[in-house]
This record gives C-alpha cells, structure tokens and sequence, in this order.
C-alpha cells in the first residue's frame, strides 16, 4: 500500500490495526504524511517552499510512541531510522555527531529499495539459481549420451523442487567476501566504515577472489539466489532511487529528545554538550545538505518526530531554534487497564495471539477464560503504578511469569489444553501485587 492511496482516515484505520489509542497522536502523523501528498502536486516554485511539520510526542514509555513511528513507515514504505538523542555529542567531542543520522538513513533507504527490487526478480532469480544447482549436480560429462543426460537432469528437477535433494551436498565457488571494517575519525565525527579490498584491487588484478566450499543443496541454492539476485539488480539504480526517496519521503524518530534539553536549574550534570547537540540537530532539521558515500542528501522534506517523556526537562527547555522547528505538540495518554485489555486481544499480532501461536508449535492449546485477560490487564496496571511505569512493555512480564511453568513443560505436554483462568492469573501474581518490593525485582 502507497501513501498516494492513503487518506488521513485510512491511514489512522491502518495505524488502529497495530496500536490501541492514541488518536490525537495518530491523527498527526496522518496529517504530517497527507501534507506530503499535497505538496507534491504544488507548482515546483510553491513546493519547495513547504516544509514538513515536524512533531514532538510526548508522554511515557511503552505508550506507543516509537510504534506509530515504525508502523507508518511501513505502511507508506518510506525509509525510516530511529535513533536516541542521548547517543551524540556536540561536534568536537569524541563519538557520533548528528549528521551521522542522515547517511544511516540513506543506508536505510538503500536496504529498503534493494528488498523491493530483489522481491520484484525473486522468482527469475530462483530459476537462475536452480539451474546452476542442477550443473552442480548433473555436469555435463564429455562424450556422454546427450539423451541420458538431459533425462537424468530432468529427473533431478522434480527431485530439487520436490525438496527431496535438501540435504545432498555440493560443491560451491562463492566470492570471498570478507569485509575488514575500521573505526576512523573523521571530519564527521567517529564513524564505522567498511572497506572491500576486493573492489578496490578487482579492477587492477582481476576479478575478486573466490574459494570452493562443500554446502547442503538448502544451503547453496540461498547463496546462489542472492547471486543472481545481485546479477539482476542495477545498483547505480538502487542508489538514486533511495536518495530520492530519503529526500522526499524519509522518516526520522528522535527518541529521548527530553535528555539532551537544558534544564532551567543550571544543572548539566555530566553531559556538558547538551545544548551544543541541538545546535547540531538544528540544521539537520531546518533543511541543509550532508554528503554521504552515495552523494549529497538535502533534508529539507525529511520528517523528523521526536519524543520524550518529559519528566524532568519540558519542551519549553528546548532551545527556541529547534522548538520552532516541532510546530505539532501531541500528547499521548497513559495506558489503563482497559487499554491493557484491548491491547492483548485487539491488534492483529495481540499477546494473547502471540502466545497461543507459540505454543501451538509444541501441541499445547492455550485458552483464556472469560474475565482472565482483564485479570491480566489489571495486574499489570497495578504493578506500573506501585513500581516504574513502562507502559504496555509491562505485559511481557506479566505474561512471562503468568506462563512460564507451561512454556517450560510444553515439550512433554503435547496435546494437552492448558486454561488460564481468573484465579490462575491471581494465584500467580497475587505474591507479586501484595509486594512491591518483589514486583520491583521481578517484574
């Protein structure tokens, strides 16, 4: 599904797919992305002049934040990064420097397009594959009868897509393909960079080295794949397609944006270059250019949506530059027990769903009882209340520890109904509610 295809509303009807609440937090990516969409169909004098309307959610952990991030992401097929705020520092400082952001998102985009291409040649690259694996298999023996050669690769052909010659082992020339990667400083900051030995001397000596490994038949067809795969992608193609596509539809989720403000108390405690750091952020967000390996990447259209819980610092410590530049405030809801309740059954990948799928591969079938989902929902909302509040990440522990005797018995219990019921789910939490200190240690 494209963005061209979305409304607002639909695209909020997706969002609710995955991710209970939060509408108002919602409704303003939809808008954000629909904006895109109308910009583009702007004169080319007037487009240029509308920049994205960046935002700031705000609201504690595990309420949803990062999630409708990645989700819209997916769902418009845009490339997207998330990355901690917290993680830089000011240029100058040893470590990551902010425009490091951009070329990660580059490499993002580059996965994110390589993927759609290789899905697009997947099925003339497996017929390509298969047969050189059948070469393998079936050399073509000098003065052999040609008549019983080609019978016998025939017959190999059912077998291999019949799935019987799996495990049969041949002998694969692969390229080598080992990448030495440094750690440089350079005038970006410290950066990771990878260095092919093998491009670089392939063109003066040759082709690049290649070894012969002994593999099963699964094995090599995957390697022979992602060859030809390689064969059929124009990687010059790749490239600009992602850069274009970095530009105008990228997506950046700045995370803990709430750690790198200036507290109005003076108080910088160890991270003097806090401030420093959104003076770097500035002009990614504002619209500059930054030269990748792959060319220079101009973030004027990127959408940047920061969050934070805000607890200590508020937006208004932010420097007034970078608050200018997050014209749309949302904040989202804490999450009660009902929320809870509608999280575990709702959503199309639910816990509830989850759990019973994992532990049907075992042959238990797990059933919950009428009132034993909320029972779950409200142990969970008490336990954030009396010990850290992490939102719906609560309900992976509680289940851990609600299902943790079944899913360590499951292997000697096939065939068997496990039920959660009410009392099941008190009986196990009920120590955990009654005291704090322990739901803080296990929970």
């Amino acid at each position: 599904m494209k963005l061209d295809d979305l409304t607002p509303r639909e695209i909020v009807a997706e969002l609710d797919r995955f991710i209970v609440g939060q509408s108002k937090a919602k409704k303003a990516v939809a808008v954000a992305l629909r904006n895109r969409w109308r910009r583009r169909r702007l004169e080319p004098d007037l487009r240029d002049e509308v920049a994205p309307k960046n935002i700031v959610m705000i609201g504690p952990t595990g309420v949803g934040k990062t999630e409708i991030a990645r989700r819209l992401a997916r769902l418009t097929g845009s490339p997207f990064l998330k990355v901690e705020a917290s993680k830089f520092t000011e240029v100058g400082y040893v470590g990551r420097d902010v425009e490091s952001i951009v070329r990660d998102l580059v490499e993002a985009g580059i996965q994110l397009v390589r993927e759609e291409r290789a899905a697009a040649v997947r099925v003339k690259a497996e017929r390509a594959a298969e047969t050189r694996l059948l070469d393998l298999l079936a050399p073509r023996p000098l003065g052999a009868d040609e008549v019983s050669w080609e019978e016998t690769r025939r017959s190999l052909k059912r077998l291999l897509r019949d799935g019987q010659l799996e495990e049969r082992e041949v002998e694969v020339e692969v390229a080598d393909r080992r990448m030495p990667t440094l750690e440089m400083f350079t005038p970006q900051g410290m950066e990771s960079v990878g260095i092919n030995l093998q491009d670089m001397f392939s063109g003066m000596f040759g082709s690049g080295r290649t070894q012969k490994k002994r593999m099963t038949v699964a094995e090599a067809r995957r390697i022979l794949v992602a060859e030809e795969e390689e064969k059929l992608i124009d990687r010059s193609q790749v490239e600009a397609e992602a850069l274009e596509r970095v530009e105008q539809a990228g997506i950046v989720f700045l995370d803990e944006i709430d750690k790198i403000a200036s507290r109005e108390d003076g108080v910088h405690g160890p991270d003097v270059s806090r401030e420093g750091v959104q003076r770097d952020l500035l002009p990614i967000v504002e619209g500059t250019t930054v030269n990748t390996k792959y060319g220079p990447v101009k973030t004027d259209h990127i959408l940047f949506i920061a969050a934070g819980a805000f607890h200590v610092a508020r937006p208004a410590d932010l420097i007034p530059e970078l608050q200018g530049r997050f014209p749309i405030r949302v904040e989202l809801d804490p999450l009660t027990a009902g929320d809870f309740t509608r999280i575990l059954t709702e959503p199309e990948n639910s816990l509830v769903r989850q759990y019973t799928a994992l532990l049907a591969t075992e042959g238990v079938t797990l059933e919950f009882d009428d009132g034993a989902v909320e029972a779950i929902a409200e142990a969970a909302a008490a336990i954030n209340a009396a010990a850290e509040n992490i939102g719906a990440r609560r309900l992976h522990t509680v289940m851990e520890h609600l299902l943790e005797e079944i899913s360590f018995d499951a292997s000697e219990r096939s065939g068997e109904l496990f039920r959660v019921t009410p009392e099941l789910v008190r009986e196990r939490l009920e120590p955990l509610l009654g005291d704090r200190d322990l739901a803080r240690y296990i929970l």
